[in-house]
């Protein structure tokens, strides 16, 4: 059995606000409002959510080699 983290820290590149947040396993997080300054963000070109591209720990699927959760 494969383990993975569901906790990342989210920084937000417009205010540097940082942010602890549980990622889903089922589903993918395309939108992110930052809690700072409401900033909308949506994945980087080439990442599948907004944890790969703003958190510290990427996504489930791809922790653990399945894939991008964008594309299961």
């Amino acid at each position: 059995m494969r383990t993975f983290l569901l906790e990342t820290e989210i920084t937000c590149p417009q205010c540097g606000f940082k942010k602890i947040e549980t990622m889903p396993t089922t589903a993918c997080q395309w939108y992110y409002e930052c809690d700072g300054c409401k900033t909308l963000l949506k994945p980087l070109p080439g990442d599948c959510c907004v944890y790969c591209s703003f958190g510290s720990v990427k996504c489930p699927p791809l922790q653990v080699g399945t894939g991008c959760c964008n594309t299961a």
